[in-house]
């Protein structure tokens, strides 16, 4: 395999190293954390490679969705790893480190990610969880954030769950360090759904999507990550914007007509 200091970078442009597979197929790019003996932990690595996918995304109007992974299926990701010795260990000259600023990165994506939880998604891999907009769960799945047992608290992380549950549920959580099961994570709004056959149920969401226009996707995300954190009137004015504009695009006009002469739409993504 690759090293990830001579990472291979492929025709389109995406690089897969031997801590993350990446690979596209059908305008949807998989990412794999390949760690499956350390429980696909969090290295200096990953977090390189999975920044560098993302910035790559950032930019690839050909992709229609992200799907975010973990090899085997043990884990889809223990959060950091602890047997570094390195893990909490920051340059404290940086005012933005290098976990917040992909979480940052997530927010700026306008494609849908979807996380393919194929076992336990602890502390860490909560926050890469937490970045994905929808969530396709084993049913062996565990998921928790066990940082206050190692005398620590999942500080970032709260930033992306915080909204995602209820407060009550989310405090329990952390201050526990307790996990909870792929089903009370489906009743409480953590996840989508739970699959047996977990491809399966990543393929039955995407194909719930794929066919739906691109443009309104991506606008749509863009309104959905920037309204949070606004007052009712601030969000009424900015989504009464946004309507308008969308309303102007071709994908738009070319759903109305498809509609209108029914039959399935031609979507340019513009």
């Amino acid at each position: 395999m690759n090293s990830p200091a001579n990472p291979a970078t492929r025709s389109d442009g995406y690089t897969s190293s031997e801590e993350l597979g990446v690979r596209q197929s059908g305008g949807v790019l998989w990412l794999t954390i390949q760690r499956e003996s350390r429980r696909n932990a969090i290295s200096a690595e990953v977090l390189a490679a999975l920044t560098e996918a993302l910035n790559q995304a950032h930019t690839d109007r050909s992709l229609r969705a992200i799907v975010l992974t973990g090899a085997g299926d043990k884990a889809f990701c223990a959060g950091a790893d602890l047997q570094s010795g390195k893990s909490f260990r920051f340059d404290y000259s940086e005012p933005m480190l290098g976990f917040a600023n992909l979480f940052r990165l997530s927010r700026q994506l306008m494609v849908p990610m979807i996380a393919r939880v194929n076992g336990a998604c602890m502390a860490g891999g909560m926050g890469l969880m937490g970045m994905c907009d929808l969530v396709v769960a084993a049913p062996h799945a565990k998921f928790g954030l066990p940082e206050v047992k190692i005398g620590v608290f999942p500080a970032q992380v709260l930033t992306l769950l915080n909204g995602v549950i209820g407060p009550r549920m989310l405090a329990e959580l952390c201050i526990t360090g307790e996990p909870i099961t792929a089903q009370e994570a489906l009743q409480m709004g953590l996840i989508n759904r739970v699959s047996e056959d977990l491809d399966a149920g990543v393929q039955a969401l995407l194909d719930r999507f794929l066919d739906k226009s691109p443009t309104a996707i991506r606008r749509g995300l863009y309104l959905m990550k920037r309204i949070g954190a606004m007052s009712f009137e601030e969000s009424m004015a900015f989504t009464e914007s946004q309507i308008g504009l969308l309303a102007l695009t071709e994908d738009a006009a070319e759903g109305q007509a498809a509609f209108r002469e029914k039959r399935p739409p031609n979507w340019s993504g513009r």
